[in-house]
């Protein structure tokens, strides 16, 4: 049996091959840093590549490496051959640890060419009684006389590498999960996985970035790490998982703990024959309603627990009382609003007939809500330039009718029935209106449009009919018309990276805030469709997406007939995918601990709920937890998350979800039970918040002094003393100086005057209200060649290392990040790949404006139905650019290939590797 991720192998049992390598393994090639060249510089002639140290045997100082010489980045081992040599006949294959040469049964021997098995480095002392294996550093060693074979064309894969991170993580923990115990790791964000709610929820809806807690505030403090949970409530369940279950305790409403709220769950004990629960996160006892009542067995469980989802599941629901309800009265069915800019520029760009045209298919997608056969859903529509438009779409009415709203200051809702209907019962009034919009509109000139009122005016709309909803507004411009939330234009991008670049990130003016703030009381949020050409003020008017839980939308230099598709499928997805109404959300935790930041897209009024326009399946908010006295070491961290909300069609549920975390002393137990993608997205969302208080440079100083004191720690306490020339990392970290590093890089905290300000408010907000699924993509692009897709296979290929040297100049990849997509045409790409795809002879020849697979070939539709998967896999549909090699664009495709040196003059992944290290040796001494 291979053993656990994180545990050291059974005794005399052998490291797996492939499996990664031991917590505080040093993997195989980490660069030892001592007194190192400066990093980005070239290596004077002669001088050993930046990170590596000399090795025995290699060759002089001073003289220029030899043709063939190994790789920069990879140590020769002692003994090694010749570079550029040819193996001796007979030389021995390497070992394994303790391994006799000529190869185990069962091990297979390495192959040339293969990067080599995990070893550690030389002088290095094994344990005694166990071969080769150095217990409480965890490093392998090898046996001293081991040679490698010389490789032709060695990896520069000897860093931690994401691909193989991903893929043993996959081999080890895909299948089931099952959610029994306190403390549990779940699998990664990558893994395709199946969860078995068994008293724990799932980490698809809340992830820990610590599964075990240190159990005083010191102790966390000293490790540097994180306590946060990534919290996404509503979304969406793998195939072959349950719906979290609906329970109804009808009048009764739901069982709660009298001290401190929290609600019935399977962390609660039955004391005195059934009588009463004791609540484990006060310990407070409260007595069980006689409705509620049930004896317990033998063991002191009640009789009928596995009956009852509430004391068995992490998830479950509850159907909620009047008393839970706005005004003491049941919720009306939510609706969407569809909010049109009729102004001359989205008449031009065709952008207000395609939605027209397009709506009747958008309205089939509506969301249905769990065990309903349709949606119930209702809609409404508005328009608006430099007035705002109302639409009577009554079911009886033979046409559909306009009001107009002339007076902008003083925004009202002219018709009470009829705005909002059924779109299957007004079906024929709605395509009525859908062919007059266009026509109306066909000759205006107005380019002076307003904003502010017509979100007012939505808002307005849903409180009339005493409804919940979501207002999607498609807007083109920048609100410069005389009426509430006029705004001036302040584009200065030469302030991006800058000391004053919180100036142009914060809002200009409060109008959109306090909006925003007024639409998430009333149960209402804002996604925004912009279609700007020029400066739109996105760090202004996206306060009203930011507040309400919602999202920004940017389609600049919009064509309907270049960008028509990528908008209706975005706009299909919006509408289509599981969300919430009217939500607030509460964080409940045992004693000892209590949540304290929160960070993501929402409002909150107090220090305690987390109110939200809606949230859908593809939000998620991030909220650190503070220590605010000691834990028992002997008892477990409780969690409980209560999200309280509208269905959508229209019912007050209760959504709750529980976790138990393990409490512990030591440090070593800390580190191995950590979480690196829930711990990255926290540390981006902070650094988004964080950018509009301090200067950019100061926040990133921030996490490299914070990821170097998280990995000096872990070397201090929880590694055997060594050389400080070794980098040693922990199993479950061993990626997060790629990851800080990619962070670093990304637009959102790096953006400098190369972008919009537009660009860089758009991408903060998605960085701040992302899910953990999108963000893993978006720090580290995925990177898929595609010239060697065998035709009949239906998975996606797998990803290589995003760097320049896994390119070639006769191959095809795909780069993607959920925001941008690449496809890059290597110059020698052959005939036989272009000609099924393009139509065309050469790479010279393909449309690069204009991306579209034309072929109707066996190899055009499989690489068809990869970008189309790789689509539908994102919140986002994104604009595929073609790249061909050498041309103009291919710098921008270049900077994200984020293991290289940034076009920005930023750190490869070897330079800051190098740069960690030494902040780390530092901290040390």
């Amino acid at each position: 049996m291979p053993p656990r991720p994180g545990q050291p192998p059974m005794p005399g049992q052998q490291q797996q091959p492939g499996m990664p390598p031991m917590p505080g393994q040093q993997q195989p090639g980490m660069p030892l840093m001592p007194g190192q060249h400066q990093p980005g510089m070239p290596p004077m002639p002669g001088q050993q590549q930046p990170g590596m140290p000399p090795m025995p045997g290699q060759q002089q100082p001073g003289m220029p490496p030899m043709p063939g010489q190994q790789q920069p980045g990879m140590p020769p081992m002692p003994g090694q051959q010749q570079p550029g040599m040819p193996p001796m006949p007979g030389q021995q294959q390497p070992a394994y640890p303790g391994q006799q040469p000529g190869g185990m049964p069962g091990y297979p021997s390495q192959q040339p060419g293969q990067p080599p098995m995990p070893g550690g480095y030389p002088g290095q002392q094994p344990m005694p009684g166990r071969p080769g294996y150095n217990v409480t550093g965890g490093m392998y060693q090898q046996p001293p006389q081991q040679q490698f074979q010389q490789q032709r064309r060695l990896d520069p894969d000897q860093m931690p590498n994401p691909i193989q991170v991903m893929t043993e993580n996959q081999r080890n923990a895909g299948g089931a999960f099952v959610t029994n115990q306190a403390g549990l790791l779940p699998p990664l964000v990558t893994t395709k996985y199946v969860v078995q709610d068994q008293g724990n929820s799932s980490p698809r809806f809340i992830r820990s970035s610590l599964y075990s807690v240190p159990a005083t505030a010191d102790t966390l403090k000293t490790t540097a790490l994180p306590f946060s949970l990534i919290v996404s409530p509503y979304a969406r369940i793998a195939e072959g998982e349950y719906e979290p279950p609906i329970v109804n305790f009808g009048e009764l409403g739901p069982i709660r703990c009298n001290r401190c709220k929290a609600y019935m769950s399977p962390n609660m004990q039955f004391v005195d024959a059934g009588r009463r629960f004791q609540c484990l996160m006060c310990k407070g006892s409260t007595e069980v309603p006689t409705e509620y009542f049930q004896h317990l067995d033998h063991t002191g469980q009640r009789v009928d627990k596995y009956e009852r989802p509430e004391l068995v599941l992490g998830t479950y629901e509850f159907l909620a009382t009047k008393d839970y309800c706005r005004n003491n009265t049941p919720p009306e069915i939510p609706a969407f609003i569809f909010v049109i800019d009729v102004s001359y520029n989205t008449i031009k760009s065709g952008l207000v007939h395609l939605l027209c045209s397009q709506i009747k298919n958008i309205l089939k997608h509506l969301p249905v809500d769990q065990g309903q056969d349709k949606s119930k859903m209702r809609v409404g529509f508005i328009t608006y330039n430099s007035t705002v438009h109302f639409y009577n779409i009554k079911s009886s009415l033979a046409q559909p009718q306009m009001m107009v709203v002339g007076d902008v200051h003083d925004m009202f809702m002219p018709l009470l029935d009829g705005f909002l209907c059924n779109p299957e019962e007004s079906e024929a009034v709605i395509d009525a209106l859908m062919e007059q919009i266009p026509k109306m509109f066909v000759d205006t000139k107005e380019t002076e449009t307003i904003l502010y009122p017509a979100i007012q005016a939505g808002l307005e709309a849903l409180k009339a009919s005493n409804c919940a909803g979501k207002l999607l507004v498609f807007n083109s411009t920048l609100p410069i018309a005389e009426a509430p939330g006029k705004l001036k234009n302040r584009d200065d991008r030469k302030l991006l990276g800058t000391e004053k670049e919180k100036t142009v990130l914060i809002p200009q003016c409060q109008s959109y805030n306090n909006l925003g703030q007024e639409c998430v009381q009333n149960g209402c949020s804002v996604d925004l469709f912009l279609f700007n050409n020029s400066y739109i003020d996105i760090a202004t008017i996206g306060q009203v997406a930011r507040l309400t839980g919602g999202e920004v939308y940017k389609y600049t230099y919009f064509q309907a007939d270049i960008d028509g598709k990528r908008l209706i499928e975005d706009v299909i997805k919006n509408v289509s995918r599981p969300i919430a109404f009217d939500a607030v959300m509460r964080v409940r935790t045992s004693a000892g601990v209590r949540a304290t930041d929160f960070y993501g897209h929402f409002f909150m009024t107090n220090t305690t709920d987390v109110e939200l326009g809606s949230v859908d399946c593809s939000k998620s908010i991030a909220i650190e937890i503070k220590h605010d006295d000691k834990l028992p070491p002997e008892e477990n961290v409780y969690l409980q998350i209560a999200l309280l909300y509208t269905s959508c069609s229209g019912q007050r549920r209760l959504r709750i979800l529980n976790l138990a975390l393990k409490a512990t002393t030591t440090i070593a137990e800390v580190f191995k039970s950590c979480d690196l993608d829930a711990i990255m997205l926290f540390f981006a969302k902070q650094a988004c918040f964080k950018l509009m208080e301090l200067t950019p440079k100061a926040v990133k100083d921030n996490l490299i002094h914070r990821s170097a004191q998280i990995l000096a720690c872990y070397r201090k306490h929880c590694t055997t003393p060594s050389s400080a020339g070794q980098l040693i990392l922990p199993e479950c970290l061993k990626l997060l100086p790629l990851y800080v590093s990619c962070l670093l890089k990304n637009d959102a905290i790096s953006g400098g005057s190369d972008m919009t300000l537009d660009d860089r408010s758009y991408v903060i907000q998605f960085v701040l209200s992302m899910d953990l699924n999108t963000s893993v993509s978006y720090l580290y692009p995925r990177f898929i060649p595609i010239h060697n897709v065998d035709p009949d296979d239906t998975d996606l290929p797998m990803s290589i290392r995003c760097t320049h040297e896994k390119m070639s100049p006769d191959g095809a990849y795909i780069l993607e990040n959920g925001v941008h997509f690449f496809v890059w045409l290597g110059q020698s790409l052959p005939q036989t790949f272009i000609q099924p795809l393009f139509g065309v002879q050469c790479t010279q020849q393909v449309n690069a404006e204009r991306f579209a697979i034309i072929g109707d070939t066996p190899l055009a539709k499989r690489v068809t139905n990869i970008i189309e998967r790789i689509m539908s896999e994102r919140t986002r549909y994104m604009r595929v650019t073609c790249v061909r090699q050498n041309d103009k664009l291919e710098s921008v495709f270049r900077h994200f290939l984020i293991e290289d040196r940034g076009t920005d003059g930023s750190a490869s992944y070897v330079d800051f590797l190098c740069h960690m290290h030494k902040e780390i040796k530092e901290l040390l001494s």
